[in-house]
């Protein structure tokens, strides 16, 4: 089986990053060493050693100082910054995946950063042309036990499913502090969840209650979730314990599987159509530039003018440093983009 990409996708405190080192630490255990991507340019220390981490090519305090951002700002900004080496991290990232179990991707816990960003997009896109792709969406489940948090997340897991389309495992932690059994039985049974609605809202002393608006709201959004609930695989873990491990990989392995039947061929059905519209935009371009100078300079026949080639260049250019011209130039990236950036080495020993 080819070796699939986790990418790891939580709340902010949902214990991704803890998750991610309890995986890794199985895994060694196991003798399936993985390879891990660290994509968190503001975290200060991770429980793990990353083989790749962000933080070597980007420095995110000097983000913030020299273009005057937020945290948030300067992480997607950051991302940015990373995504102009996408193609060295990619080939660095398929040569490893041949000797590895998996490669783990973790990712910023201000997970609309990352998600809904271009840049986010981009890594996830090249990733998945690579290699088999995973979304493994993190929950706190200690506190999902509302039905309103509960449906919450579930909204945010149906969002991060159609934004990246990919195959996606819904990852219940914590379960050391609380059972899961709760959720994955609103997930397959609709009138257990209409009865938790229903006992919130005769319960005059909890603040959540009470709203019949927002009781029906969340009825009618559970019926349509229903048939989202039976694409999803769903696993209770506890990062804490290691308890559910060998369940995620499982689930991982089924997820591999459909990636290779449904969403591969989606995938290469886009890729072959924005490589279309790319080559039509081009000769466009090229159409219109010759004309322009045609019109300008009767002196010389159509036939003896080639801006093709300085056409062509400009294009790739323009593809190189997409990102790179919208965030920073060559004077202002001193300091902040490390232009020798190489992979970290790290050895696979157990955590």
């Amino acid at each position: 089986m080819t070796t699939p990409a986790v990418v790891c996708i939580g709340m902010a405190g949902s214990g991704k990053t803890t998750f991610m080192q309890r995986l890794n630490s199985y895994l060694h255990a196991h003798d399936m060493p993985p390879y891990i991507v660290n994509l968190d340019p503001a975290v200060l220390n991770v429980p793990f050693n990353a083989n790749i981490d962000i933080r070597d090519s980007v420095n995110y305090k000097e983000v913030m100082k020299q273009y005057n951002l937020g945290p948030n700002g300067a992480i997607i900004t950051s991302l940015n910054l990373f995504a102009t080496k996408i193609d060295q991290v990619l080939g660095i990232v398929e040569q490893r995946a041949k000797s590895v179990s998996h490669v783990l991707i973790d990712t910023p816990g201000q997970i609309e950063c990352f998600v809904w960003s271009a840049s986010g997009a981009i890594l996830l896109d090249a990733l998945a042309s690579a290699i088999p792709t995973v979304i493994a969406y993190i929950v706190d489940t200690p506190r999902t036990t509302s039905p309103a948090t509960f449906m919450s997340n579930m909204l945010y897991a149906c969002s991060i499913l159609y934004k990246t389309k990919l195959p996606l495992v819904i990852v219940f932690n914590k379960t050391d502090v609380a059972d899961a059994s709760f959720a994955t039985e609103w997930m397959t049974d609709f009138e257990s969840f209409q009865a938790a609605l229903k006992d919130l809202d005769d319960d005059e002393n909890n603040p959540e209650g009470g709203s019949g608006y927002m009781n029906s709201l969340m009825n009618s959004m559970s019926l349509v979730l229903e048939e989202f609930y039976r694409h999803l695989d769903v696993v209770s873990v506890s990062a804490y314990t290691g308890a559910g491990m060998d369940d995620f990989l499982q689930a991982i392995d089924r997820k591999v599987e459909e990636f290779n039947t449904d969403y591969k061929a989606e995938m290469e059905r886009i890729v072959r159509e924005r490589e279309k519209a790319k080559e039509a935009e081009k000769q466009r371009n090229l159409n219109r530039l010759m004309k322009d100078m045609g019109i300008k300079d009767h002196a010389k026949p159509m036939t003896k003018v080639e801006p093709a080639q300085t056409v062509s260049d400009a294009e790739e250019e323009d593809d190189e440093d997409e990102f790179a011209d919208r965030f920073v130039n060559e004077e202002d990236a001193e300091g902040i983009l490390d232009p020798d950036y190489e992979e970290q080495e790290v050895s696979d020993e157990e955590m």
